[in-house]
């Protein structure tokens, strides 16, 4: 059985297997007389083995393989807690200590397999193999992180000395610090940041700070996070104290950290047990509760971990090195638009605006090639620092509005549904930062002689190209349905239901079901021509870059809207009908109609309706970018947080 490979640089496969068999390449050993030992401890046979070391003593310690596996290094392997339950009875602590080739220990060996049940076993009977590193100078403690063992990692940070961690005489607390970090347990990271603040800078050996990991990781934050409109509204409901974050507490959500119950008064105990029952009805009768509440909590921790950092980040004495570890964690950051960490930063060391990346890029010229737009959106908060930052170029002469005239990243025009709304929101940032820059700077040529506009063409060309083509594709599927439900409306006039008398009048005209009919079909066959005519409209309307920012994608969300609309009036007209000629001998028709008719509806909404609200947010919505709002007080006056004053 091989384990397996852990991803991160500083760890390397623990043992190896030249074939299945471990005595194969040397069939003359003399441990293959242990070679039933080997494969009843392998097969998790706890009678064989038994009988086996009661008739061989000395096979109990003895090497069973070619790599110096011990029967206890291969049951822990193989994950036999009973089995290891058996050696770890019949070993002293001393022999519990035996490492095989590659000098890994059965406790390193049970930090691999993660079963923390055989941890347990093992550090009762000898606590000092926690102190026991391998050959690549891992304590289990670190192996099992580097693994993402959860309750292994919590349980062995408990037990495992302090003194192991401590960066100024060994490096295994920045390597757990930033495996921690990579696997999401954020409260014992937060917990080792408190006990050892150097921690904060430390490297581990691959060269990373835990500051640095932790501007990789979008969905520790809010800002990395896609929560629908329920979630969204759960989220903001749920309330968390800060204590929330520390280890102990971390993990339950029926009772929140309220401190030791003898500083508690009545009133507030009887609130802890309303709290407690409350959060546990929601958590069983609320679907998804649970998640969302982890999620928050999650949040909770990375944040209080970013605080803890950059507290502690600004106090390091060498500013050459200070300034490496910080810049790295900005711009990784900036690029994955994780603006808690950015304004973070910001808030403890504000010199970092004026720091340039190695293609002497500030932050916001890199938010605007990367496209995020929160981190973009501090530049209005800079006050007339914005000026300044915003007037910079690169090493290849590029301005801001040069980055936004490149193409965005995949990664973000694969958010926005179709390429034509792709178009329009590359348009909307050419426009903002376009905003912002001298108006000088708009005709700047950068090395390649280019000015923006034009780079912007040159670049886009391909989208356009597409845009037109998913328009049209839409208009050219939406024009079939809306000309036959013209067709069907015009048609449903002449063959009313019921037929007419002699005088040529329609027979149900006085009744107000007929009016019903008729006004539907009106409305029907009125808003499926107007959406016909507006597909046709798109279908030969020329496509320029600017017709994307409003002119297709308004065409497109009308042309939806009245086939949307028409489509429900001609469920109307269909079900009156049926009503009309059905009503004397079925008289309970209305029901099975209207949930007949509502079905198709219905359907048509939950697949167009999404892209129709996304189209009109998109063009007439408040827009990405968080804007400071405009000042409304009468000219002569001044405002304040809600009133103007003269």
């Amino acid at each position: 059985m091989r384990p397996l490979e852990a991803t991160h640089g500083d760890l390397a496969p623990p043992y190896r297997r030249s074939s299945s068999n471990p005595y194969e390449d040397d069939p003359k050993d003399a441990s293959t007389r242990y070679l039933p030992l080997y494969k009843a401890v392998d097969g998790g046979d706890l009678e064989a083995t038994k009988k086996f070391l009661d008739q061989h003593p000395d096979a109990l310690c003895s090497s069973l393989s070619t790599d110096g596996d011990t029967a206890l290094h291969i049951a822990v392997l193989a994950g036999h807690v009973d089995i290891v339950e058996e050696l770890v009875g019949r070993m002293s602590a001393l022999e519990l200590a035996v490492k095989q080739r590659y000098g890994s220990t059965a406790l390193n060996f049970a930090a691999i397999g993660g079963v923390t049940e055989i941890a347990e076993l093992l550090v009762e009977k000898n606590r000092k193999l926690l102190e026991i590193p391998n050959d690549h100078e891992q304590i289990p403690l670190v192996v099992a992180a580097l693994y993402g063992h959860r309750d292994l990692v919590q349980y062995l940070y408990l037990k495992t000395p302090i003194e192991e961690l401590d960066p100024t005489s060994k490096n295994h607390g920045a390597i757990l610090l930033t495996a921690c970090i990579m696997d999401e347990f954020y409260d014992i990271a937060l917990d080792l940041v408190q006990r050892y603040p150097l921690l904060a800078i430390a490297e581990d050996t691959d060269k990373d700070t835990a500051l640095h990991i932790l501007a990789q990781k979008p969905s520790a934050f809010p800002s990395g996070s896609q929560l629908t409109f329920w979630q969204r509204w759960t989220y903001k409901c749920i309330h968390l104290d800060p204590q929330k974050a520390s280890l102990i507490a971390s993990g339950d959500i029926e009772m929140p950290h309220e401190g030791p119950p003898h500083r508690r008064s009545f009133t507030k105990r009887v609130l802890h047990r309303i709290s407690e029952a409350f959060w546990k009805g929601l958590k069983l009768c609320v679907p998804g509760f649970t998640s969302i509440y982890e999620l928050k909590l999650t949040h909770l921790q990375a944040r209080e971990l970013l605080t803890c950092i950059c507290r502690e980040a600004p106090n390091l004495e060498d500013e050459i090195k200070l300034e490496a570890v910080l810049k790295k964690a900005l711009f990784e950051a900036v690029k994955q638009g994780i603006v808690e960490v950015v304004t973070e930063i910001m808030k403890h060391y504000p010199e970092v605006v004026w720091f340039y990346d190695d293609k002497d890029r500030n932050i916001f010229f890199v938010a605007t090639a990367e496209r995020q737009e929160k981190i973009f959106s501090l530049i209005y908060k800079m006050g007339a620092k914005k000026n300044s930052l915003a007037t910079h170029w690169d090493k290849d002469f590029n301005n801001m509005l040069h980055q936004a005239a490149f193409l965005a990243p995949s990664s973000r025009l694969d958010r926005v549904s179709g390429a034509a709304l792709q178009m329009q929101r590359e348009l909307q940032w050419f426009k903002e930062v376009e905003s912002v820059v001298q108006p000088k700077y708009k005709e700047m040529i950068n090395s390649h002689f280019k000015t923006p506009r034009a780079l912007f063409s040159d670049y886009h060309k391909k989208l356009v190209e597409q845009g037109e083509q998913w328009t049209k594709e839409t208009a050219e599927s939406c024009t079939v349905v809306t000309a036959l439900i013209v067709t069907i409306m015009f048609s449903a006039v002449f063959t009313v239901p019921g037929g007419y008398d002699n005088s040529g009048n329609p027979i149900y005209l006085n009744q107000n079901s007929f009016l019903v009919f008729i006004v539907s079909d009106a409305l029907s066959l009125f808003s499926s021509t107007t959406s016909l005519l507006m597909f046709l409209g798109i279908l030969t309307s020329r496509y320029r870059e600017e017709d994307f920012l409003q002119t297709v994608p308004t065409k497109l969300m009308v042309g939806l809207s009245m086939m949307f609309f028409s489509l429900a009036t001609m469920m109307i007209t269909f079900g009156v009908a049926l009503f009309i000629v059905l009503r004397d001998r079925i008289a309970w028709v209305s029901f099975p109609i209207i949930l007949l008719a509502s079905l198709p509806v219905t359907l048509f909404a939950l697949l167009q309706f999404p892209l129709l609200v996304e189209i009109f947010i998109s063009t007439y919505g408040p827009g990405i970018f968080d804007k400071p709002k405009k000042n409304l007080c009468p000219s002569g006056s001044t405002r304040s947080s809600t009133r103007c004053f003269r």
